[in-house]
């Protein structure tokens, strides 16, 4: 099984952060959101992967080559941002049969095995999230069967409370291309974009049966408050801890925190949701539901629902920020790099 994975956005969201880091590099409870993606696939027996890169796609190519060596990686640039269905497609000639499809906007715990046991009569299974607010989503209709019918953009009336996670798997590589040329040979949507979905759209429109799948957890990482909100989930379920490498003295760090190798903490607080990543110091400072980068000193300070890029200097702060990478930010001054 081989699987594509888009990463040619430029990550507009998570800006100033994604000015030197690619989103899917971000960091999350101390590891690029990808690599969660990345091993869950390698779980699976996923060993040839096309990459579909674009904005700092050069950073990627290394990530992969640096950690993932074993992993069969295919690269190819996304020159046009066509929406969905261009990335996708740009994976064809590397596709001779079943590909998962993952875009890593999102975290999820998702069953991925159910696919070797998948009865043969399905063409696909498209994982999905039951929602309250499904107006904010896209969401699949299914029948009786559980079957896919349609995907509603954003509905304004409860057709479906399943939205639509970005997580998919086809059995029927052929007639997923040929819907995804149709789509790209008409009209583009209002924002001038070709979607996946309609690709899908077409397969079920000539007979093909696409199921769909729940998933337990589905984690967002593409905003600032949601990639928060993200890693102290991690935490909780078990990435908090302080690393026998890390230094903390005097000071007082809550269960659902973080301190990596090479840190150190003297006499601060770290609330929940806190990370400090590696080789960063925090003096004499109060940190809550924070991500601080790797490399950066925090000195006199109290911040609450941030993230800072690495290797910054902070001084004499209070309240919430986002600061790239390098930043220098002293208090009564405006933050440079933010």
């Amino acid at each position: 099984m081989k699987a594509i994975i888009p990463l040619a956005g430029v990550g507009t969201r998570l800006r100033p952060l994604t000015h030197h880091t690619p989103k899917p590099l971000v960091r999350v409870a101390g590891r690029p959101v990808m690599s969660y993606i990345l091993d869950d696939l390698i779980d699976l027996g996923v060993e040839e992967i096309v990459f579909v890169i674009g904005y700092l796609g050069d950073r990627v190519r290394e990530f992969v080559a640096e950690h993932y060596p074993a992993v069969r990686a295919h690269f190819v640039v996304q020159e046009v941002q066509n929406g969905t269905a261009g990335a996708v497609q740009l994976g064809e000639p590397f596709i001779d049969g079943d590909v998962l499809i993952l875009f890593v906007d999102t975290l999820f715990e998702a069953d991925l095995s159910i696919i070797k046991t998948l009865d043969p009569a399905w063409s696909g299974v498209l994982w999905a999230k039951e929602v309250e607010d499904y107006h904010r989503y896209g969401v699949i209709v299914t029948g009786p069967d559980g079957a896919m019918t349609r995907i509603v953009e954003k509905p304004t009336e409860p057709v479906s409370k399943l939205a639509n996670i970005g997580l998919y798997y086809v059995r029927d590589h052929r007639l997923l291309f040929q819907g995804i040329d149709h789509v790209l040979g008409g009209p583009a949507a209002r924002t001038g974009e070709f979607y996946l979905t309609d690709a899908f759209q077409y397969m079920v429109d000539r007979g093909a049966r696409l199921r769909t799948a729940p998933v337990e957890g589905w984690f967002d990482c593409g905003k600032p408050d949601t990639l928060l909100d993200t890693n102290l989930h991690l935490l909780r379920g078990g990435r908090a801890g302080v690393d026998p490498g890390a230094r903390v003295m005097d000071s007082d760090l809550h269960a659902y925190a973080r301190v990596e190798d090479r840190a150190e903490v003297r006499g601060s607080t770290l609330g929940p949701g806190v990370t400090v990543e590696a080789g960063a110091t925090v003096v004499d400072s109060h940190l809550a539901n924070t991500i601080i980068g790797a490399g950066t000193r925090i000195t006199g300070s109290r911040i609450r629902d941030s993230l800072i890029g690495a290797e910054a200097r902070i001084v004499d702060l209070e309240g919430s920020f986002l600061l790239a990478d390098h930043s220098v930010a002293e208090g009564g001054e405006r933050a440079e790099g933010a």
